[in-house]
């Protein structure tokens, strides 16, 4: 009677262990996700400081083009507005194609595409988008690996237990808007 005893008590402080050790790993895996995601608001804050620049440089030489900066404008209100990865993403696609088009209007202004200001603009930019595409790679690995972790088995019959849930990924939308802008003059 004492061994099957003690055998139950081993059989739940090895259950108990493996609970906590499960539990620990993937707020380990959270926090790092979480940590990604920051590195990704980082970036795109920088890049949201950097467009009312470019707006105003911009502006100082085809004052005509109202619309395009009204709506690089809304697209950074609504980008800087979105809420989760999903909604950013699309937020941020939008922004990306409203930039591209302030870029195209560029072109048309060889004093502008000579401005000093508006190519270290450009330059900061574009360093930004090269940050933001990396953040983002960073961000997806650390989403897979949680993600993965919650899927195997057994983790996966406790994990709604513990109160995980899977992130989503930083995802490009559209296979058009998969391309960086290009600030290239």
């Amino acid at each position: 009677m004492l061994t099957a005893l003690l055998v139950i008590i081993g059989i739940i402080a090895i259950t108990a262990i493996y609970v906590i050790y499960v539990f620990n790993r993937l707020v380990v895996l959270r926090n790092r996700a979480k940590e990604a995601w920051s590195d990704i608001d980082v970036q795109l804050k920088r890049r949201y400081d950097l467009i009312p620049n470019l707006i105003e440089t911009v502006k100082g030489y085809a004052a005509h083009e109202k619309e395009v900066f009204e709506k690089v404008t809304e697209a950074r209100a609504r980008a800087i507005g979105a809420s989760g990865a999903a909604q950013k993403a699309e937020a941020e696609n939008q922004l990306a194609g409203a930039l591209k088009t302030l870029f195209a209007v560029s072109e048309n202004y060889p004093q502008l595409r000579a401005s000093e200001n508006f190519l270290k603009l450009q330059e900061e930019l574009s360093d930004t988008e090269n940050k933001i595409q990396a953040s983002r790679r960073f961000y997806n690995a650390n989403v897979m690996e949680f993600n993965t972790r919650q899927e195997v088995f057994p983790v996966n019959l406790m994990v709604s237990t513990l109160g995980f849930q899977k992130p989503e990924f930083f995802e490009i939308g559209e296979p058009a808007e998969r391309e960086t802008p290009k600030v290239n003059f």
